[in-house]
């Protein structure tokens, strides 16, 4: 089958690799409908993620069809459309069963690797190396689904696949920002990121009861677009001091909770602390920092951006000194993606417009490259397995 793999450092290229088998009972085999872009992708690309080899292929949020099921997959026939959870689980260690599923001890295919580099093992994640998972990705005419019944979901009738392709991933992670930032009923919120999973923290948000919502980015494309689709506030960070202007609307007391959705910053210039000498990259939270200073006393704060190592300079005085709780995680998105496809069916959440840009499989490399630039107003690039190649 065709699959988009990485050849190397921001290298990306379409090749013919080996097609998915059963391995297990509980395994599915999806034909991928569509698959999106996502920024968790882009250390990976960029060749800063450890144990990222020749030949891996990328992607993890997508939906498709059900097209080979094990004998021991229950809530799955052959011919179900479903979104698939980027992150994999089993459903039946200690942590799933208390839904804290992207934790799982038996999602990954290379526990000890984990264990060494983050002290515990994680759930595994599809498009991502050994360390993270070891599961072939989603940008590919076809996946292997292990643990199917944990994390694979028929999508209901009225969602359609350009709806039902964010609950994969992007939905997920906004939802859990702000259900575990803990937003009540007439709390302000501060969002870094008018990203896809920006925006979705933001219109979660305002279901939860928010008051008010003020997303933060430096794209007016972006900043209009959740304006328009999450009815919030919006602060281009290169026009104004955002913590004090987030003081300036919220009566000098600060946000009631603080949402990081940007991730970790590179500015392609050498290591400069010993973290970064001693992992060979530079993760420099700029906005976790900025969201720190800015929430207010008593408030909370959450990383929802993907870091994958040390970060530095990180203002653990502000933390204490305010009484701040921060709180960070991969979706659990097994926990959430039920209710959000039946959001999606009522119409209370809607995900279309992040699809920006759509290009066949055989030009992902160009998906990526206008996602990662953020090019043409590119907020995620939709790639399909099934579309021809565009004329020139």
């Amino acid at each position: 089958m065709r699959a988009l793999c990485w050849v190397g450092a921001d290298e990306l290229a379409v090749r013919q690799v080996p097609d998915p088998e059963l391995r297990n009972g509980h395994d599915i085999i999806v034909r991928v409908r569509q698959s999106a872009t996502c920024g968790g992708d882009l250390p990976l690309i960029a060749g800063r993620v450890p144990f990222v080899a020749v030949g891996d292929v990328l992607g993890h949020e997508f939906l498709g069809e059900v097209v080979e099921a094990g004998p021991e997959v229950r809530r799955h026939r052959i011919g179900d459309r479903v979104v698939v959870c980027a992150s994999v689980s089993c459903g039946s260690c200690w942590y799933c069963r208390r839904d804290l599923h992207s934790c799982c001890d038996n999602g990954t295919a290379d526990p000890a690797v984990a264990e060494a580099a983050w002290g515990h093992p994680s759930a595994g994640a599809f498009g991502q190396p050994r360390a993270m998972g070891g599961f072939a990705g989603s940008h590919a005419e076809y996946v292997r689904v292990p643990y199917a019944d944990v994390g694979a979901f028929t999508v209901p009738e009225p969602v359609s696949d350009d709806r039902a392709l964010f609950a994969s991933d992007a939905a997920p992670a906004g939802w859990m920002g702000a259900e575990l930032g803990e937003v009540r009923p007439g709390d302000v919120v501060a969002v870094w990121g008018a990203g896809a999973v920006g925006q979705l923290t933001a219109r979660a948000a305002r279901l939860l009861g928010a008051e008010r919502v003020i997303v933060i980015d430096d794209r007016a494309e972006r900043l209009r677009m959740a304006e328009r689709h999450t009815a919030a506030e919006t602060i281009d960070y290169r026009l104004a001091d955002v913590p004090a202007e987030l003081r300036e609307r919220t009566g000098g007391r600060g946000p009631d909770v603080c949402v990081e959705a940007v991730g970790a910053a590179w500015d392609g210039s050498d290591p400069r602390s010993l973290a970064d000498r001693f992992t060979g990259r530079a993760e420099r939270p700029a906005a976790v920092r900025e969201a720190v200073h800015a929430c207010r006393k008593g408030g909370t704060v959450f990383v929802l951006g993907e870091f994958t190592g040390f970060v530095d300079t990180f203002p653990l005085g502000a933390v204490t000194n305010k009484g701040l709780t921060v709180r960070g995680a991969r979706q659990h998105g097994q926990r959430y993606i039920p209710m959000l496809l039946e959001r999606m069916a009522r119409d209370e959440l809607r995900t279309e417009h992040l699809a920006t840009h759509r290009l066949p499989l055989e030009q992902g490399a160009l998906g990526y490259a206008l996602f990662r630039d953020r090019l043409d107003g590119c907020v995620r690039t939709v790639l399909t397995p099934d579309a021809p190649p565009s004329a020139g």
